[in-house]
């Protein structure tokens, strides 16, 4: 049996709940991981209050949580490149969660933590990191261009703002006031979301040459018209808005290469994962809170083991 923190019904936060469960088995194309530490992203939240789908398929109770890291324990059929003992991280397996003490990765969206990321740092790439790569790497800028990130003291946010900083971009970074030394730390220039964005971003820089959103909604709203090529306007969270405005939603790669790509950039110091807290499990409700809350300045982790 294994501890893990989900949810028996869709709802707020009262309805999550630790549960105990049978040791997963994996199926072929997965691999069954001790976790060392889960990664807590909004989408977390997000399912179990069912505004966004839960992935299939749905039989309660549902664990929280997408990407994890650890150690594995046990590899289904047809998997290659990985053996019990591995330090690994990745995403979960369809029906799986990452607040437990042990859960299903599937190998293809999996990656060898390399031995001078921490289980910490590597728990929190597969999500914020890969995503804020992709995103970047389909915008397809070149260095000297102007980068906008809309949300950009969360973990993408964070990530994106690095990976185009050390491509040469410039990035200008929306985000409350409280978050200014945070994005200021990874070399972008502030601006403060709210009424007047726009004006404050034209004040900087007149035009930009793309906008990474992950916000959404009326934030995105304002800040669309510093943007001639809305070609260039991808976001993460917000496809209506985003269409409304010529956008599109950005496309994840979702496989091991850009997995081993962000994790060399952490090996490398050329990315910080800014992990703001490291919680127990035992206080996983706590971690899900300061990122539905809104009030982390970082990535928040959940320690295992």
């Amino acid at each position: 049996m294994v501890t893990a923190f989900g949810f028996q019904s869709f709802g707020g936060p009262e309805v999550g709940e630790f549960v105990e469960l049978d040791t997963p088995s994996p199926l072929p194309g997965e691999m069954l991981v001790e976790v060392r530490a889960a990664g807590v992203n909004p989408a977390d939240w997000k399912i179990r209050s069912g505004l966004f789908p839960a992935p299939e398929p749905v039989h309660f109770p549902l664990v929280l949580g997408s990407e994890v890291s650890g150690v594995v324990r046990e590899v289904g059929g047809d998997v290659e490149g990985f053996s019990v003992g591995d330090e690994v991280f990745g995403a979960v397996a369809p029906g799986s969660g990452g607040y437990t003490e042990m859960t299903l990765l599937t190998a293809t969206g999996s990656a060898k933590k390399p031995v001078h990321v921490s289980f910490t740092d590597a728990a929190t790439l597969t999500v914020a990191a890969a995503t804020g790569y992709d995103g970047v790497v389909q915008l397809g800028l070149t260095a000297g261009q102007t980068l906008l990130v809309n949300g950009a003291s969360g973990g993408v946010g964070v990530a994106a703002a690095q990976i185009a900083r050390d491509q040469g971009l410039t990035v200008i970074g929306i985000a409350g006031a409280d978050k200014q030394a945070l994005v200021e730390s990874f070399g972008a220039i502030f601006v403060a979301y709210g009424d007047g964005v726009a004006e404050r971003v034209a004040a900087i820089m007149p035009a930009v040459d793309a906008i990474f959103d992950l916000a959404g909604g009326a934030g995105l709203r304002a800040v669309a018209p510093l943007l001639a090529d809305r070609t260039k306007l991808i976001t993460a969270g917000d496809p209506a808005t985003a269409g409304d405005l010529g956008g599109h939603l950005m496309q994840r790669d979702g496989f091991s290469r850009v997995l081993d790509i962000v994790a060399a950039m952490v090996a490398d110091g050329k990315l910080d994962a800014k992990v703001e807290d490291i919680l127990p499990l035992g206080k996983a409700a706590e971690a899900l809170a300061a990122v539905e809350i809104g009030h982390a300045k970082g990535k928040v982790v959940i320690q295992v083991s």
